[in-house]
């Protein structure tokens, strides 16, 4: 079919997943909003033209009365558009140590990597700029400020160029009619507040700040990407011997604590910050506490004590 066939929004849409869709069968991740369903309807007129075999699903996090109506609806309409589209349950963990936005996008990405394909996200670069900010106001370092990486297996995001504005054009052209997630406006939610602290931040400096942040997370990736290279080739065993990191540079050190830490349990930037303490400013303190145990250091090396072994308590 001749371009014109798509109107501009569409076509930047449709454009910006071609450029990116794998060969062989794709699922996308559509919830039903404004830009996974534009990214479902770019990827199926990608496909048609590559030969991609596109098909959907649509996580029902079951968070909410009627989402179970709320996901066959919009397997309906995608289906009536030439979509293979199923509906996936899944069961959101409410004590999550991350809260409830972090439990849910844990399973709803869980249920989209199941089929072991690729997985188209819909993230705009407004989304982009959204992580950044709060990578910025949790003081959670270089990677956090990296944002949401373009292609990270089996996750690709073709939309991160784009804008939410694009999405919301974009099914308007197509004759589709988005549906508004309630908890996308609850101010209960991080990512929603932070969206309104953007729009005041803008409003504050006169102009839109979504393209410089979301450029940040483009250097700051590189660098980040560049930093976990050099720390995955520091061989770390069970334990962790002090000469081994204590020569490295600050940032390389860090990395490498985390990824010794992450055999162990699952560690916040403060809990690295504290076990590089006893390499980096050693006066013979006590061990520190992790989830799931402690940290000592013993006869220069680096140990981790589970919660209950040899009476043991995580504080």
């Amino acid at each position: 079919m001749a371009r014109r066939e798509l109107g501009p929004a569409a076509l930047r849409v449709a454009q910006a997943v071609a450029a990116v869709l794998p060969a062989g069968e794709v699922v996308v991740g559509c919830s039903g909003g404004a830009d996974s369903l534009a990214l479902a309807l770019g990827a199926s007129w990608a496909g048609r033209r590559s030969g991609t075999a596109v098909r959907a699903i649509v996580v029902d996090h079951r968070l909410q009365p009627a989402s179970g109506e709320v996901a066959e609806a919009v397997r309906e309409l995608l289906s009536g558009r030439g979509i293979p589209t199923t509906v996936a349950p899944v069961t959101v963990d409410t004590a999550h140590p991350g809260g409830l936005e972090a439990a849910a996008r844990d399973a709803r990405l869980a249920a989209l990597a199941a089929p072991g394909l690729p997985v188209l996200l819909g993230h705009t670069l407004d989304d982009q700029a959204e992580t950044v900010l709060l990578g910025l106001l949790r003081g959670s370092g270089t990677r956090a400020l990296a944002g949401m990486a373009p292609h990270r297996p089996p996750f690709l995001r073709p939309l991160l160029g784009l804008r939410r504005t694009d999405t919301i054009n974009a099914c308007a052209e197509w004759g589709v009619r988005p549906w508004d997630d309630p908890m996308n406006v609850d101010p209960r939610f991080a990512r929603v507040a932070v969206r309104g602290h953007l729009r005041d931040l803008a409003d504050a400096v006169g102009r839109d700040v979504a393209p410089a942040l979301a450029r940040t997370a483009e250097l700051a990736r590189a660098d980040a990407d560049l930093l976990d290279d050099l720390a995955a080739a520091v061989d770390v065993g069970d334990d962790l011997p002090v000469a081994d990191v204590a020569p490295l540079p600050t940032a390389l050190r860090r990395r490498v604590i985390h990824r010794w830490l992450t055999r162990h349990t699952e560690p916040t930037m403060a809990h690295v910050l504290a076990v590089a303490a006893l390499c980096e400013r050693w006066h013979g303190q006590g061990p520190v506490a992790v989830p799931g145990g402690q940290v000592a250091r013993r006869e220069g090396t680096l140990r981790f004590d589970r919660a209950g072994a040899s009476g043991i308590r995580a504080r």
